[in-house]
């Protein structure tokens, strides 16, 4: 690769960290610039809501590399820097900052925007004590509210991000209620079992779960949150609110370069975007996936992680497929669980569970939730599978859902049958 290359990356992200570090260990020695409108460090986002907001990690621990290792590595860091152009056939991006805004010429470009939280806009959207969470300055903030600990906290969503946000709350001892459109949190990503098991494990620590609710305003007190409007019209006293609802792919600069744009940046199973030596990954970038055959856009760490690095290669000249099993982890008070798998693929399996997962609110209490679950099509095809406080099992798991094989519902289901004798028939 020849030295006076340029490589730009567009993101402040954990997918731009491992792009960087990935294209420079694939050989990669001409520039690599990278370009974040956060005036950080490239950072990754799960302890934001987990350890960082718990407070057992330190604000240190989210970034991938240090500023030395940039250095060490010549990558320059454009921070504070914010990407408001870009000209595919010109070969430049527009980099706007405080003081001017610059041309900057690229061989290869990297789209690693990231996404936003999806806004609340209802009437008292601006009111103090409403929250989100993506940045370090958000769970910051947030983290100072919670630490209080005696507060009434509203949390709107029933996903990853608000379960793992109520989790921390009440670990600071604060009241807690969790508003949720469907019947159950977590019902679109695992179904509605174990999305019960979720809402037992909260009723267990004592939040309180509110299922088929939709919020309609807030309503305030001097300017500051005092209770959340449901649709019914009940008013819900609050103190804090935290609005958990989903995330909006950042689009906005390869839809005016003319990009194919549809829920997302649009690529090949390679990355590439419908312009020439412009790449996408993470959050925004929606991929072609095989399995699935159709595009994919995956917001967890993993992919972030994974696709990065794929992206990487891509801008050394590598020729690249992503096809990693989608893949993401929780951790809510004693209960650590990873997923993989295909969510399209598992809404229509059965639920086959080896050891002791309970699939209803009701006898969560009563179990350990130890074990593993595994989602299997008519056919006998393991199409996802989560661990839940089991360790050391994800990658024979995913190699099952690799594999195709044909599984005996019986032997999934028997602990004691090790996990690597049940490749069965991939024919």
């Amino acid at each position: 690769m020849a030295s006076e290359e340029r490589v730009v990356v567009v993101g402040g992200g954990l997918t731009a960290a491992a792009a960087v570090g990935s294209v420079r260990d694939a050989g990669f020695d001409g520039e690599v610039v990278v370009v974040a409108d956060e005036p950080r460090l490239p950072h990754e986002r799960p302890p934001l809501s987990k350890g960082y907001l718990l407070g057992s990690d330190a604000a240190g621990s989210v970034y991938p590399h240090d500023r030395r290792w940039y250095r060490r590595h010549g990558v320059e860091l454009r921070l504070g820097a914010r990407a408001v152009a870009l000209d595919p056939a010109a070969h430049t991006i527009d980099v706007e900052t405080a003081e001017e805004t610059s041309e900057l010429r690229y061989d290869r470009l990297l789209l690693a925007t990231g996404a936003r939280p999806r806004p609340f806009t209802g009437p008292g959207a601006g009111l103090r004590g409403v929250h989100v969470l993506r940045t370090l300055p958000d769970s910051t903030r947030l983290r100072t509210a919670l630490r209080r600990g005696d507060r009434r906290v509203v949390v709107v969503g029933g996903g990853w991000i608000g379960l793992e946000v109520a989790a921390a709350a009440r670990g600071y001892g604060n009241e807690v209620i969790v508003v949720v459109r469907g019947d159950e949190p977590l019902e679109a990503a695992i179904g509605t079992g174990l999305g019960s098991m979720f809402r037992g494990l909260h009723e267990q620590h004592g939040v309180t779960v509110r299922g088929g609710a939709a919020v309609t305003a807030l309503r305030g007190e001097r300017g500051r949150v005092a209770a959340v409007v449901l649709g019914t019209g009940e008013e819900v006293a609050a103190d804090l609110v935290v609005f958990g609802i989903g995330a909006i792919p950042n689009v906005e600069l390869a839809t005016s370069a003319g990009l194919r744009v549809d829920d997302g940046i649009v690529t090949d199973a390679s990355l590439r975007t419908s312009a020439a030596d412009v790449f996408a990954a993470g959050d925004v970038a929606a991929v072609w996936n095989p399995v699935l055959e159709r595009h994919l856009r995956v917001e967890h760490w993993a992919n972030a992680l994974a696709s990065g690095a794929a992206a990487g290669r891509a801008l050394a000249g590598e020729q690249v497929v992503l096809d990693e099993v989608p893949y993401f982890f929780t951790d809510q008070y004693d209960l650590g669980m990873e997923y993989s798998g295909y969510g399209d693929l598992a809404a229509g399996a059965e639920v086959v569970v080896r050891g002791d997962v309970p699939l209803t609110a009701a006898s969560a209490p009563q179990t350990r939730r130890e074990g593993i679950v595994f989602w299997l099509t008519p056919d006998g095809r393991v199409v996802a599978g989560m661990n839940v406080n089991v360790w050391d099992v994800n990658e024979q798991v995913q190699r099952l859902i690799r594999s195709g094989g044909v599984v005996s519902r019986e032997e999934l289901a028997d602990p004691t049958v090790p996990l690597d004798a049940l490749a069965g028939d991939a024919s």
